[in-house]
């Protein structure tokens, strides 16, 4: 499990941690506005919605250990690439092909072998140690990283050059590519080998097809649309502390950082409530509270009377984000998705699912574009209290399939896929 953990957050580090924790310097490095760099996430998005279905099926019919392993390597290979800075097309097509490497061979194998590790009757705290330990590691290499930024830079970072600047940006890319070998090796070691004959019994594309029959999958999909748009929404946070609260970038990357410290205690408790209770409805209470933090955040300018206000509304957002991503993989065992269609469920999930990878960043990158500073990012968090209040609505219908039987569904043999 240390190594699925490991494994789930490592390879995501060079398209997204880059960007999440050090995006006013990588910015102002590559030359990019906030529109470009969404539409780089958009270019991303594409090649993995592509990439999602297939790769889940994929997952079903090869092991999980030379998935991910292979994912990783290729994955720290583009991050070579990445800090030679290259332009804007040529980053482009980077962003497409880690869209293939950390979703096609990644993605599927990750989620099955977490929901075999947890059994019938911990999957709330299989998914929620999942999440919680990715949080840790996401915390620990984005401190380390940090910490190698700030000795480049000056001690007035008002004051860096264009070369320190650069510099710095190189030697954060090189911690996140480095770390995604050093996890695949890792990975090729601590996972075990796989029973072969068992999946070279599977069809993968009869279990596609079930899948795509399912009302229950569309739900949960439509979950994690809502929940990882809250996600997302944390990308630009070190923008706000630079922007509006009047950091400078070191101080800006050093409060993202410290919010990915909330995400272990998060995930692992989300995980304990969902198998005491519902994941469900777990996750339809943990929305109405993003709700009323967004829209508090989307209403209140930085002043003596309301600086601590918005700094606990940002502590909650960032508490119930991760609380939602350590929990709602967990649905699949309360839906009753049957273990050998988990990664043809999750293959469509996801697609589906992940969709704000395409839409989130370049919407919101205009949005704030339009109207730099505060009133640009009050328009950005009303917008996301938007999400999260449709995220409600969207669980009540999960619920109401529920109350239907729609679990109730499914086909009970491995037999019907050979």
């Amino acid at each position: 499990m240390l190594a699925l953990i490991v494994a789930g957050e490592i390879v995501f580090g060079l398209p997204f941690h880059t960007a999440r924790f050090f995006r006013p310097t990588l910015l102002e490095v590559f030359g990019f506005t906030n529109t470009q760099l969404g539409d780089l996430f958009a270019v991303y998005g594409v090649a993995a919605m592509i990439a999602y279905f297939p790769g889940g099926a994929l997952a079903d019919r090869y092991s999980a250990r030379f998935l991910l392993t292979a994912s990783l390597f290729a994955t720290g290979a583009g991050g070579l690439f990445m800090a030679t800075i290259p332009a804007a097309l040529p980053m482009a097509i980077l962003y497409g092909y880690w869209g293939v490497t950390s979703i096609f061979l990644f993605w599927g194998a990750l989620i099955r072998a977490t929901r075999e590790w947890g059994g019938r009757a911990s999957q709330g705290v299989a998914f929620g140690v999942l999440e919680g330990g990715r949080g840790v590691v996401a915390a620990v290499t984005s401190t380390l990283a940090l910490a190698i930024f700030a000795v480049i830079m000056p001690e007035n970072v008002g004051q860096a050059s264009d070369e320190a600047r650069h510099t710095g940006m190189q030697s954060i890319i090189l911690v996140y590519c480095f770390a995604a070998f050093g996890a695949g090796i890792l990975t090729w070691f601590a996972v075990p080998a796989p029973d072969t004959v068992t999946y070279k019994r599977r069809n993968p594309l009869r279990g596609m097809g079930i899948v795509l029959g399912r009302p229950m999958i569309w739900a949960q999909a439509a979950v994690i649309i809502c929940a990882y748009c809250g996600y997302k929404g944390i990308d630009n946070y070190s923008l706000y502390a630079v922007q509006v609260l009047g950091m400078d970038e070191v101080r800006g990357a050093a409060f993202a950082t410290y919010g990915a410290w909330v995400r272990p205690f998060a995930a692992i408790f989300a995980g304990l409530v969902a198998d005491r209770f519902s994941a469900a409805r777990a996750i339809s209470v943990t929305f109405g509270v993003l709700v009323v933090a967004y829209l508090m955040l989307g209403t209140s300018a930085p002043d003596a009377s309301t600086t601590m206000i918005i700094y606990a509304n940002i502590f909650i957002t960032f508490f119930a984000v991760f609380a939602l991503r350590g929990i709602y993989f967990a649905l699949l065992e309360e839906n009753r998705t049957p273990a050998f269609l988990t990664g043809a469920a999750v293959g469509l999930v996801s697609l589906v699912g992940y969709t704000p990878e395409v839409f989130f960043a370049p919407i919101t990158g205009r949005i704030l574009d339009a109207n730099p500073g505060l009133v640009g990012f009050q328009h950005y968090f009303l917008f996301l209290a938007a999400i999260a209040a449709l995220g409600i609505g969207v669980v009540a219908w999960l619920l109401w399939l529920r109350r239907a039987g729609e679990e109730h569904l499914w086909p009970v043999k491995p037999a019907t896929l050979k």
